[in-house]
């Protein structure tokens, strides 16, 4: 497997944190409540975080041969 085809899967991967941390946070703010809703917006927010720093790392690392 070159590097070009590992970068699209890692973005891939990137891109999926941040679908379901949308998912997460919309699930969290509608329809869950009390202590429930805190554990699933953390985790959302963690997945935000990690499907922002994958999505950074591709962008910065540039293109490749």
């Amino acid at each position: 497997m070159s590097i070009s085809m590992l970068k699209m899967y890692i973005s891939f991967a990137g891109m999926i944190f941040l679908i379901l941390a949308i998912g997460l946070i919309v699930l969290s703010r509608l329809k869950l409540k009390g202590w429930i809703a805190g554990v699933v917006s953390f985790l959302a927010y963690i997945c935000l975080i990690l499907g922002a720093l994958i999505i950074l790392y591709i962008v910065f690392t540039g293109p490749t041969r």
